[in-house]
């Protein structure tokens, strides 16, 4: 590890740290609960404010440290933000098709749909989104010497939107579910090996490691909510005195994914049109 650059201290700041851990609890606590907007909506509304409040400090903290935790400055970069952004959106999206396709797994014959798999059995279902996965993140590194990062994001996003449409579209044979994962794995394999050369082009070496790490709470907030996004989706489509979701609700859930993967790939086609700009003025 490098020497803090002068005037850095390697210590931790603790009381950024605590404030946006207290900020995105709330968020994904209200992300998850549906049952608090429908039946305590005052108070889930209360929440909300407060996850905003908080986050305002956090940033006004950050910004008057000596040693923030993560430089909101930087990260205010716009290509770093559309990274962030895409990461985000893109993350919700990723997260929500893994959620979809494991529960649709082991959801019994007796609701109409689903193959009634096993936790174990349904985990085999992960194979193709790991194989796919890694080859994907071996071959990056070759397309990147030919093509942009911010081209990759868009790309690795059309191929997962590519997964949600063959999840939505044909479901009924588990080997269809096994060519989504797999489409899944190879996009999201693409997607994060393209998105450090996005953020690192425009950091100064010193934040390097912030960017990448606020980068990185980006993404697992995002997929904290893909996960949400679908359980709440799945809800809503189970009707009274049923124990499952409708089939069409899933139809659904696909389609919102869709859309998330949609803006990921129009703010990285932006990423990409800015720096095509800057660089060929």
């Amino acid at each position: 590890m490098p020497e803090a650059p002068e005037g850095r201290s390697a210590h931790v700041g603790v009381a950024g740290a605590v404030v946006l851990a207290a900020a995105l609890l709330l968020v994904l606590l209200l992300a998850g609960e549906r049952n608090l907007w429908s039946r305590h909506l005052a108070v889930a509304a209360g929440l909300a404010v407060v996850a905003v409040v908080l986050l305002c400090v956090w940033a006004v903290i950050e910004l008057r440290s000596t040693t923030p935790l993560v430089d909101v400055r930087a990260v205010r970069h716009p290509a770093v933000a559309g990274a962030n952004l895409a990461m985000f959106v893109g993350g919700i999206g990723m997260y929500l098709l893994l959620t979809l396709i494991t529960r649709y797994a082991q959801t019994p014959h007796g609701a109409g749909y689903g193959f009634g798999l096993t936790t174990f059995v349904a985990g085999l279902v992960l194979i193709p989104f790991s194989v796919l996965g890694f080859v994907a993140g071996k071959l990056t590194p070759r397309v990147r010497t030919r093509i942009a990062d911010p081209l990759l994001l868009a790309g690795s996003a059309i191929v997962v939107g590519g997964g949600f449409a063959v999840f939505a579209a044909a479901r009924s044979d588990l080997a269809e579910l096994f060519a989504a994962m797999g489409v899944l794995g190879f996009g999201v394999g693409c997607f994060s090996a393209a998105m450090p050369g996005v953020i690192l082009a425009v950091t100064p070496k010193s934040e390097t490691s912030s960017a990448m790490s606020f980068n990185y709470v980006v993404r697992s907030v995002g997929y904290s909510l893909g996960s949400a996004i679908g359980g709440l989706i799945l809800t809503a489509g189970t009707g009274p005195g049923h124990l499952f979701p409708d089939d069409s609700a899933y139809t659904t859930a696909a389609l919102v994914g869709i859309g998330a993967m949609a803006i990921t790939t129009l703010t990285s086609l932006a990423l990409a049109r800015r720096r095509s700009s800057e660089t060929n003025p």
